[in-house]
């Protein structure tokens, strides 16, 4: 018989090779619907007690407990921010008819400027260093926005999937990771932490200190409230630089009209109040199910952004925080299999 062109281990090698390039091609084909497969895994993670309790301890059958809480998490995750990104386009198309209000904020913050730093075209000079940075982030947020139906289908097909065949796909996790049992354990129970922390805790800290400046804007008598609130909420993503994105310059426009105690009483409100409530909430989380520092959620947001479009103000901190899990778990992996080589040696 003769011998083979290739023997076993060049094969393994080119089909390893093969498999490497396929696996290539895929994720650079499928780079579209990459925050679609991340929003599915999210959320089955935030879903993924009740869907077992329905179906172990209710005997519901899966594909219908799959479906009841897809419809869950459309009304009470999607619909919300389909709401809040409607109010936002709109305003946004109302705000650019009339862009006077905008004129308002530059001249005020010049005239505090110069009045107080000797400055008088400081947010002008701002501006137009910052305009090519914010108008780039800008468009690629709003062409994320564009995408939002097929990415919300995706995510949904997906999350139907992994909630039917749950045992499956969490038995080829713990299977494909490369740690050992325990230490996969670890590392998907620190996964939800960190998911329970950054989503339900940073939606709550939003509403919280969203309603705050809502609240000391009608105390104050500056207009819009509610609209202001919800974009305070979005911005509060950003830990202590969101917020005041929106009662200061508020709190300079009161000023400029000679509302002192008003302007004042903002600026003490948003500082003493819609900040430090920040703090307080995410110790009682932290202390609840696991924090993300507040450096990880800045540098995830200006990641994400990017990449995912507004939904990057959730997914940026989540990717990097799931890349330091996995790096401490390596690292414990490195030292538990140094330890046994030292312990083997000295046997």
């Amino acid at each position: 018989m003769n011998n083979p062109v290739f023997s076993q281990k060049e094969r393994n090698i080119i089909i390893l090779l093969i498999v490497i390039t396929l696996g290539c091609i895929l994720l650079y084909a499928m780079r579209g619907i990459y925050g679609a497969i991340l929003g599915a895994l999210v959320m089955y993670t935030l879903f993924r007690k009740v869907n077992i309790f329905l179906i172990e301890r209710w005997r519901w059958p899966k594909p219908f407990t799959a479906a009841v809480i897809i419809t869950i998490s459309v009304f009470i995750i999607v619909l919300p921010f389909l709401g809040i990104g409607s109010m936002l386009v709109g305003k946004a198309l109302e705000l650019q008819d009339d862009p006077a209000w905008i004129k308002q904020l530059i001249n005020a913050v010049n005239k505090f400027a110069g009045d107080l730093f000797g400055k008088p075209n400081l947010l002008k000079e701002q501006l137009q260093a910052s305009a090519a940075y914010v108008g780039g982030l800008l468009t690629t947020v709003l062409g994320g926005a564009a995408n939002v139906f097929l990415e919300i289908t995706v995510m949904y097909f997906v999350l139907y999937f992994l909630l039917v065949n749950y045992k499956g796909f969490e038995n080829s996790f713990i299977h494909y990771l490369p740690f050992d049992e325990e230490q996969a354990i670890i590392f998907g129970e620190e996964l939800k932490n960190i998911t329970y922390s950054n989503i339900i805790g940073q939606t709550i800290i939003a509403i919280v200190q969203g309603g705050c400046l809502a609240l000391g804007f009608v105390i104050f008598g500056v207009e819009d409230p509610l609209f202001w609130g919800v974009i305070c909420a979005i911005l509060s993503f950003i830990p202590l630089l969101g917020p005041p994105l929106i009662f200061v310059p508020a709190a300079l426009i009161l000023l400029s009209h000679g509302n002192s105690w008003q302007g004042i009483g903002l600026l003490i409100w948003g500082f003493g109040l819609v900040i430090n409530i920040d703090n307080v909430l995410r110790l009682v989380i932290a202390k609840k199910v696991g924090d993300i520092h507040p450096l990880i959620t800045v540098v995830g947001v200006i990641i994400g952004l990017p990449l995912f479009g507004i939904m990057g103000l959730v997914y940026g901190p989540l990717l990097l925080a799931y890349f330091l899990i996995a790096v401490k778990i390596y690292k414990a992996n490195k030292r538990l299999a140094l330890k046994k080589e030292q312990l083997e040696q000295r046997l």
